[in-house]
């Protein structure tokens, strides 16, 4: 018996509550951010779960129909997609949020994605349910939170990583913090580990209503401003900021700096390697306050991002080293943590 599963890019919807419809339209109508009704094909691999609105990654099979939204990826260790390139109503997950599109580069490492048969979008009184009919809204001001903000060299750099420990040591220090991922590919299991981790708030650009980051920045700029102004309005001590991808990527990630502006106080740097360090310097203009992620898993290569750019590293993974972060973070928002 086929069930429909609401993935993890609908969490801001309301589809558990309020009825809709599922109709076919043509192609060409078909937008950024649209939710849509897939139904899973082929045959299942160890990738075929999809993230519920709770974060649960729940295994799914051939028939089960899933509800996500339409987008945009290019992820530089998976693969590249978005939804148009969609041919003949064949779709794949370009994350397990329900990311919808179709692949046009995929990592040979990985196994297929899960593929579904586009069934249609979810309609209300004959238009198209979008992600944006959900997003915050906030009248615009300026953002004052101090942030400290962590980039990286690319995907799975170990930038959640960082900003899961900045969260807990800053809650554990008494202070009101909010976690944040404002931009990338939706999913919801990276500002989940800031919540648990200590942050009393957390949001990310879906709650703007963007399945991704890829798009105009113009477009990108008017999304998360309201998003920015909630959080200034909640006036918490801290921001913990991800910003998914690297600055170099389509993501907007040089538009997210724009917009916070004064209010970045550290920026963390997770690299792959260190001579990624120098890449991003070089090529992006930035020198970052810290060097945390792969590229600090050893001694040996703290000690070669010294030599190669005279920045700290870390290795956040190692107990010992959170005196080190923390005073740190201490010296850069300019207070005593304890």
């Amino acid at each position: 018996m086929s069930r429909t599963i609401i993935g993890s890019l609908a969490r801001i919807a309301d589809f558990e509550k309020v009825p809709y419809d599922i109709n076919m339209i043509e192609h060409s109508q078909w937008g950024n951010g649209d939710y849509v009704l897939g139904e899973i094909t082929g045959p299942a691999n160890e990738l075929y779960t999809i993230e519920t609105c709770t974060g649960e990654m729940l295994p799914v099979h051939a028939g089960d129909e899933v509800i996500g939204a339409l987008g945009r990826r290019a992820g530089t260790l998976q693969g590249v997609g978005d939804y148009l390139s969609v041919k003949n109503g064949h779709l794949d997950t370009l994350t397990n949020a329900g990311l919808f599109g179709a692949y046009t580069s995929l990592s040979k490492l990985l196994s297929n994605p899960i593929s579904l048969s586009y069934r249609g979008h979810v309609m209300r009184h004959g238009r198209k349910v979008q992600m944006s009919d959900f997003a915050v809204r906030s009248k615009t001001r300026k953002f004052t939170v101090p942030t400290i903000l962590i980039i990286g060299t690319s995907m799975s750099a170990g930038k959640t990583v960082t900003g899961t420990l900045a969260c807990k040591i800053l809650a554990d220090c008494g202070l009101k913090v909010t976690g944040t991922k404002l931009t990338g590919a939706g999913r919801y299991r990276d500002i989940l580990s800031f919540q648990r981790a200590g942050a009393s708030e957390i949001y990310d650009f879906v709650d703007a209503g963007l399945p991704s980051t890829i798009l105009p920045e113009d477009e990108f700029r008017a999304a998360i401003r309201p998003l920015l102004s909630l959080i200034d309005e909640h006036q918490p001590d801290v921001m913990v900021a991800e910003a998914g991808a690297s600055p170099l990527e389509p993501y907007n990630g040089a538009a997210i700096m724009d917009e916070l502006g004064d209010a970045i106080r550290c920026v963390i740097l997770a690299a792959f390697d260190p001579y990624a360090v120098v890449g991003v310097q070089q090529a992006f203009g930035l020198t970052p306050d810290l060097v945390t992620g792969l590229a600090t898993s050893t001694t040996a290569a703290i000690a070669l991002v010294d030599k190669l750019t005279g920045i700290q590293g870390i290795n956040v993974l190692d107990p010992a080293s959170f005196p080190a972060f923390r005073d740190l973070l201490a010296e850069k928002l300019d207070m005593e943590l304890h």
